[in-house]
């Protein structure tokens, strides 16, 4: 349990926003659960779409729940992981999304196991160059692959500001 940062400005953009027009005011002022303007989704609507987005990687978690603050952009996310894999898959799943800056972590896990130190992609990183840097070997590129199923779907295509689990070797 903790709390991540993540890029708000990188990664996977799934609901519009216009930072350019954004009132902070107007937001303080209007309710957490209704729109704003008309771009600008309801906390209400985002933490639907994190959910949805957690649930589309088939994690074994239960009493799954996220909440979503638009002024701070911080995700919050609770319920009951089987393994600390599952646990750390849904805390990347949604912090590499847009506009999400911040998730709270207060899923408890069924399994204990060591944590994953979660990695920061640099401009110029591959996951060979990350595995041969972590574990020594380039060839091990494929544990780093494989734990950040499914939201990685090829091995090539990781972008810079994106946040990987890295297992311990």
């Amino acid at each position: 349990m903790g709390m991540f940062s993540f890029a708000k400005d990188i990664g996977d953009k799934i609901f519009n926003r216009d930072d350019e027009k954004h009132d902070a005011k107007a937001e303080t002022k209007a309710d957490a659960n209704t729109q704003v303007k008309d771009n600008e989704p309801s906390a209400q609507s985002v933490a639907s779409l994190l959910l949805r987005r957690i649930q589309q990687q088939n994690l074994n978690i239960s009493n799954l729940k996220v909440k979503y603050n638009g002024s701070t952009d911080t995700a919050e996310i609770s319920g009951s992981a089987k393994t600390q894999a599952d646990r750390e898959k849904a805390i990347i799943a949604i912090g590499n999304v847009q506009n999400v800056a911040k998730v709270i972590d207060n899923i408890d896990i069924e399994e204990d196991a060591p944590e994953s130190t979660m990695y920061t992609v640099k401009s110029g990183d591959s996951l060979s160059k990350i595995a041969k840097d972590v574990y020594g070997s380039s060839s091990d590129y494929m544990s780093i692959f494989e734990a950040n199923k499914p939201m990685l779907s090829d091995p090539d295509k990781i972008y810079p500001g994106q946040v990987l689990r890295i297992p311990k070797p």
